[in-house]
């Protein structure tokens, strides 16, 4: 008899980026917390980060596809060549003492088969790995269709995202059969379940990110949580609008303006740029007298935290991508501190105005809730499976 269920999660669990590197801790913890005995299948494809292979050079209707493969490749080797050191040893350390990667990376879908034998349950999720890329398209392994000898075992969605409200008809008659083949599927958008609806003719359960699931990071916080007066502003994307929005709350509060250098910054530094490890990170969001972000997981860890801020909006044509914080923002109750435009009348306004945590809480608690009701109900199928394994 088996003394735990052994699960196997799929996710960005690799990119040097904080937010990626929090939804990738929080659902593994929460299952930790649950006595399931849960680790990260080692997929690490090529095509994510390094642009992957180059597809038909002299096919006119790749260049695209393969100008990206190519930009991306060079940008790879830059941050290979120039990129901060340390910063990526803290971002490796934390994915091997707090994620507990192990193992040799995966590079194929045939590489995972043998990594999967003995799993009672496999989870993809969260974060955008069901968004379509240019280099590949929709890549299965991240909707579990994996090629597994053994039967009975589970496969379901944790809060994936599509990264955007709508979702492009090149890839729905694929999509329709990778999720018709998993045993249960959530979503963490209303969007995305409306696109699941719409693409596979199923019903999605929309959940919280992992960062709102576990919903606590004192383990990592421990004593570093004291509030100071810095402004931290961290900017994805763009520095467009939120760059305005983060000096305004600075000037108007006189505290220090402080912002993390990413890996693909294309901006000069908004105030002093730090190039702080995953933890440091967490923790200056926590020690922060205001965060001002444009990130989904900057707003949501600002929220789970309690901490004040301004979600600033993506602008232009990455306004698409505003639908995850929007829709976080509204299932809290929290749209007012949403801005689109920098108008240094309402960031006053914002600053002046308190946020009313009881009823945000309350909130953010019931949204945590369907995540573990959703999760608990997959381990009790399992549970199931197991026992009529060893019944049979």
């Amino acid at each position: 008899m088996k003394n735990s269920i052994k699960a196997g999660l799929v996710t960005y669990h690799f990119s040097d980026n904080y937010g990626a590197l929090f939804q990738a801790y929080g659902l593994r913890k929460w299952f930790l917390n649950q006595g399931v005995d849960a680790s990260f299948l080692n997929y690490h494809p090529r095509y994510v980060e390094e642009g992957g292979e180059f597809d038909a050079l002299a096919d006119p209707k790749k260049i695209r596809k393969n100008l990206t493969i190519f930009y991306m490749k060079l940008m790879h080797l830059r941050l290979q060549v120039f990129g901060n050191k340390e910063q990526k040893k803290a971002f490796n350390d934390f994915r091997v003492t707090h994620l507990g990667i192990s193992g040799e990376r995966r590079f194929s879908l045939d590489e995972l088969q043998n990594d999967v034998e003995g799993m009672d349950l496999l989870v993809c999720g969260s974060d955008q790995i069901w968004r379509p890329s240019i280099q590949k398209g929709l890549d299965p392994v991240y909707f579990l269709d994996i090629p597994i000898a053994q039967e009975n075992i589970l496969r379901v969605s944790y809060a994936p995202s599509f990264g955007g409200a709508t979702f492009d008809s090149a890839y729905q008659e694929e999509a329709c059969k990778l999720i018709n083949k998993l045993d249960a599927v959530s979503i963490r958008e209303s969007t995305g379940a409306k696109i699941v609806n719409q693409v596979a003719q199923r019903d999605a359960v929309v959940v919280p990110d992992p960062t709102i699931l576990l919903g606590q990071f004192d383990e990592l916080l421990a004593d570093n949580s004291s509030t100071d007066n810095t402004i931290f502003c961290y900017a994805l994307r763009t520095d467009s609008v939120i760059r305005d929005v983060a000096e305004s709350v600075s000037g108007s509060l006189g505290g220090e303006l402080i912002s993390p250098k990413t890996s693909r910054q294309r901006w000069r530094d908004i105030g002093l740029g730090v190039r702080p490890g995953p933890v440091e990170w967490l923790r200056m969001i926590a020690r922060a007298n205001v965060v001002v972000s444009n990130s989904f997981h900057g707003i949501a860890l600002s929220i789970v935290l309690n901490k004040t801020f301004i979600a600033v909006a993506l602008p232009g044509s990455k306004k698409t991508m505003n639908s995850r914080t929007v829709n976080l923002l509204e299932s809290v109750g929290l749209m007012d501190r949403f801005v689109e435009n920098f108008d240094a009348e309402i960031i006053a306004d914002l600053l002046d105005s308190s946020i009313n945590w009881v009823d945000v809480n309350k909130r953010v608690a019931a949204l945590r809730e369907s995540g573990c009701v959703y999760l608990r109900e997959q381990i009790v199928k399992v549970a199931e499976l197991n026992e009529q394994k060893i019944n049979d």
